[in-house]
């Protein structure tokens, strides 16, 4: 009897990477998270061998032989070409000078003698999304938002990934937005790391949160607990404080929600979408936070068409595995072909 052929997933970040496997069945063997140390910023020599290091252990976990893996699909940050090559101006995830221009795809390649297809990470998560809402309907249309230190996304259309011809198909986090006619930002000029005011990610982004909303926010409520954290910690603690309703911090998330509301305003008008998708950590949450952000994400949409106006909206399941597992939904493109 021959064996099962299995594709991995390896979602590699600036500190860690996660893997995950899929069989011919469409099984994943392994729940939740499955990381090993990235090492990112030590150069691609090391990190290429942390890779291989933790593919192993990760197979030893799900009790698979590593030689029935026959195609791997890799996902990054960006900036990257659909290619997989790394810009040459480098990134907050791979400082190390030996990045600039690096292989990647090519390198893990080499590195696991398997073949390997790349995503950068945000189109990955998207893939992941469409798919468990979606399961293997190729007629479909998603756009998805990735709420995280930025925000990435990815849209699939009639199942595939729209890379793009540079491979930045999906950077939604710089499309502008009409960001004016949000309440109770008056006053504030949101500025993202790209250098332009007023995109999605400059409002809609734990970076938003750090350096725009919550210094904004506190000038309204001074006398709030987290004025007398470093900025940095601050931020990181104000999902929680909204999971439990703290008022200020509800205030933020809102914010976030209704700037998401605008830009699919604008993706509905742009892809007529079977659906809307929301992922990324801001989003690991309780199902009760969850429900209230999309409540407010869909109060802030302008009024649709009424054949547009019940447009489903959802969050990724299984949010902290979906780029590796959306990356081995890539994968099994190899082995179709």
């Amino acid at each position: 009897m021959m064996a099962m052929r299995l594709v991995a997933g390896i979602d590699l970040g600036g500190t860690a990477i996660n893997y995950t496997f899929l069989d011919e069945t469409g099984h994943f063997r392994l729940d939740g998270l499955c990381e090993h140390p990235a090492r990112s910023v030590d150069g691609p020599d090391v990190c290429l061998a942390q890779i291989a290091d933790g593919l192993a252990m990760a197979a030893d976990r799900a009790g698979i032989d590593l030689a029935h893996v026959v195609a791997i699909g890799l996902d990054t940050p960006g900036p990257a070409t659909a290619a997989g090559v790394l810009s040459r101006r480098g990134s907050t995830n791979f400082v190390h000078p030996a990045w600039a221009g690096f292989d990647i795809r090519g390198g893990v390649e080499q590195k696991l003698n398997k073949p390997v297809v790349y995503l950068n990470d945000g189109n990955a998560a998207a893939l992941w999304g469409h798919v468990s809402i979606f399961g293997s309907d190729n007629r479909a249309t998603s756009v998805s938002a990735i709420i995280g230190t930025g925000l990435g996304g990815g849209v699939i259309a009639a199942g595939h990934v729209v890379t793009g011809r540079n491979g930045f198909g999906g950077e939604l986090g710089h499309v502008l937005i009409p960001w004016q006619a949000i309440s109770g930002i008056e006053g504030l000029t949101p500025q993202c790391n790209c250098g332009r005011t007023g995109d999605l990610e400059s409002l809609c982004s734990l970076t938003a949160i750090r350096r725009t909303l919550l210094p904004f926010f506190l000038t309204k409520h001074p006398g709030h607990a987290l004025a007398d954290l470093e900025p940095s910690e601050a931020a990181k603690q104000v999902r929680g404080l909204a999971v439990t309703g703290d008022a200020m911090c509800r205030a933020i998330f809102q914010v976030q929600a209704r700037a998401l509301a605008l830009f699919f305003d604008e993706m509905i008008n742009v892809f007529d979408p079977d659906a809307l998708i929301v992922g990324g950590g801001a989003l690991e949450a309780s199902p009760e936070f969850q429900r209230w952000f999309l409540d407010e994400v869909r109060a802030g949409m302008p009024p649709q068409r009424a054949e547009q106006e019940g447009i489903r909206l959802h969050v990724i399941p299984n949010g902290d595995t979906a780029g590796a597992r959306g990356a081995a939904l890539e994968a099994v493109r190899i082995v179709r072909g």
